[in-house]
C-alpha cells in the first residue's frame, strides 16, 4: 500500500471523529522505588490533561528501549522525580488537545515519559501522524531506531559508499536499523550479535557478515578487514567499545549510541592518535530538540522508503501490557530481536 499524506491523514480523522467518553483512570505502570531489580507497580491512575502544545494519546502500542531498562533502576543520566510512568514511545490515536492535527489522528510520537500506560501525553512538535495500514511495531521503529541510525551513519559517522560499518548488538532495535541503513548506504557491513538466532537476523537485516559477539570477533574483523573498519556503531558500550578501536582505519568513525553492555566505555585516547579517527556521541533525542527540521526531514525519509519497500525491518516482537516487567528484563538481558514493543487492549472504539 502506498504511504498516505499527512492531509490524507488528517481528512480521514476529521471526518471519524471521536465519540467513546474518556475515563477518570488509566491502567499505568508505575515505579515507586528505585531499586537494581528495577521493579515497577501496576497502578490505576488518573488520565493526564493535555497543556498548551501536546496532546493526549490513547496508547495502543509503547515502544521499549534500553534507556527504560536504566531509568527504572535510576541508572540513567534523567531521573524523574518518583513516582513516575516509563515509557519514551507510543503509537496511538490522539484523544485530547489543540493543535493542528485533529482528534482521531493516529499517531507516532515520542514523550518525556508515561508511555506503559493507556493514555499518554505526547508533544506536538514530536507527533507524526501514520496510516491505519502500518503496524505499531513498524511505526515505533521508524519513529525512532531508524532516525536514529540515520543521524548516526550519515551526519555523525560521515558514511560513504564502499566503507566498511561495523555494527555491534545487530539484531537489536537501533543494531539492525544501522545494519538496514548501512547497506541502503553502499557500505559493507559487518554485524556482531550473540547466538545463533541473532546472527540470521543480522544476515537479514542486510549484514555481509555476521560474527558471534561471545567469539573473537576482533581477529575475525582483522582478518577481514586489514585495513581497518571506516565506521563503528556501538550500541554496548564498555570492553566492545575498548577493543572495537583497535580495528580502525585511517580516519575512521567511532560512534557512541549507548551502553547496553552495562559499562562505560573508558576510550583507550591513543587509539583515535594513531588513525587519525575521532569518536562521536549520538543522542537522538538531543537532535530531536536542538534540529527539529532536521529531525523531521530525517524521519520522513524512512518513512518514505519503508512505504516504497526500500527497507528492512526485522519482525521484533510486541508484548502484553501485563508482561511490561518481563519484557524490560529480556530487553535488558539482550535477549530480544529487533523492536520490542507493550501492546495495550482497551474496550470499546474510539471511532465512529
Amino acid at each position: 500500500m502506498s504511504a498516505r499524506t499527512v492531509g490524507e491523514v488528517e481528512r480521514d480523522a476529521v471526518t471519524r471523529g471521536a465519540s467513546a467518553p474518556l475515563p477518570a483512570t488509566m491502567r499505568a505502570w508505575r515505579v515507586e522505588a528505585l531499586s537494581e531489580a528495577g521493579t515497577m507497580q501496576r497502578r490505576d491512575i488518573p488520565l493526564p490533561q493535555a497543556g498548551a502544545g501536546s496532546y493526549l494519546v490513547r496508547v495502543e502500542a509503547a515502544g521499549l528501549a534500553f534507556g527504560d531498562t536504566l531509568l527504572v533502576r535510576g541508572r540513567y543520566q534523567i531521573q524523574p522525580a518518583l513516582p513516575f510512568t516509563p515509557g519514551s514511545e507510543i503509537v496511538g490515536t490522539i484523544v485530547g488537545g489543540e493543535g493542528p492535527l485533529r482528534v482521531g489522528t493516529r499517531i507516532a510520537s515520542s514523550c518525556q515519559q508515561g508511555g506503559f500506560a493507556d493514555y499518554a501525553l505526547a508533544p506536538q512538535a514530536a507527533v507524526w501522524p501514520i496510516g491505519d495500514a502500518l503496524a505499531a511495531g513498524a511505526a515505533l521503529a521508524l519513529r525512532s531506531n531508524f532516525p536514529t541510525s540515520l543521524y548516526a551513519l550519515r551526519h555523525a559517522g560521515r558514511l560513504q559508499p564502499g566503507e566498511t560499518l561495523l555494527v555491534h548488538a545487530g539484531a537489536g532495535g537501533v543494531g539492525s536499523a544501522a545494519v538496514s541503513l548501512g547497506k541502503r548506504m553502499g557500505a559493507r557491513v559487518i554485524a556482531t550479535a550473540g547466538g545463533a538466532a541473532k546472527l540470521q537476523a543480522c544476515r537479514e537485516a542486510g549484514a555481509d557478515l555476521a560474527l558471534d559477539a561471545g567469539g573473537d570477533w576482533l581477529a575475525a574483523v582483522r582478518d577481514q578487514v586489514p585495513g581497518g573498519v571506516d565506521v563503528v556503531y556501538d550500541p554496548v558500550g564498555g570492553e566492545t567499545g575498548v577493543q572495537s578501536l583497535r580495528c580502525l582505519a585511517h580516519g575512521a568513525r567511532y560512534l557512541v549510541i549507548g551502553f547496553a553492555g552495562g559499562s562505560l566505555t573508558t576510550l583507550p585516547a591513543n587509539r583515535l592518535l594513531l588513525n587519525n579517527a575521532s569518536a562521536v556521541g549520538v543522542l537522538w533525542g538531543e537532535v530531536r530538540r536542538r534540529d527539529p527540521q532536521l529531525a523531521a526531514t530525517l524521519t520522513r525519509e524512512v518513512y518514505d522508503w519503508h512505504a516504497e519497500g526500500r527497507l528492512a525491518l526485522l519482525p521484533g516482537r510486541g508484548w502484553d501490557f501485563e508482561q511490561a516487567p518481563q519484557a524490560l528484563a529480556a530487553l535488558a538481558g539482550r535477549a530480544s530481536v529487533g523492536k520490542q514493543w507493550l501492546t495495550l487492549a482497551h474496550q470499546g472504539t474510539l471511532h465512529e
